[in-house]
């Protein structure tokens, strides 16, 4: 009984400092969404060079509903793999213009949707029309 009370107890100490990780992601995070004026009209690059303490770790384009050969938001996801399809950080960007999709998912494909270099270089020059933050 002693060894399974231990037990529960670094559970519950385990997954209170993930939360506590997770909230404060989300706030600095939030910062960028509250100074998005600094970014908006500007290249995702300056985004990113500004971000010192987290980077992405995922990233996601999705096509337009009525035109599903271009992607106009992706969303970079602050978490593991395993993790993207639950309710996580997101930091989504409204592009200025529209990306063509197969760009964005052979790129994803060949990545395995994971945020490296190449992402970077690929996104970095597309210019910033909205930030959204959210979980």
């Amino acid at each position: 009984m002693r060894n399974l009370l231990k037990i529960a107890l670094l559970f519950a100490f385990l997954f209170s400092i993930q939360s506590k990780a997770q909230l404060d992601t989300l706030n600095y995070l939030k910062q960028f969404e509250a100074n998005k004026a600094n970014y908006i009209g500007k290249p995702f690059s300056k985004l990113l060079q500004d971000m010192t303490q987290i980077q992405p770790k995922t990233v996601w384009s999705l096509p337009l509903r009525n035109k599903i050969s271009m992607v106009r938001n992706t969303s970079f996801k602050f978490c593991e793999m395993d993790y993207s399809f639950y309710n996580t950080i997101t930091l989504t960007i409204i592009w200025q213009t529209d990306i063509p999709y197969n760009e964005t998912k052979n790129l994803g494909v060949q990545n395995q949707y994971y945020f490296t270099n190449d992402e970077k270089i690929f996104y970095g020059s597309r210019i910033i029309r909205d930030i959204k933050v959210y979980r």
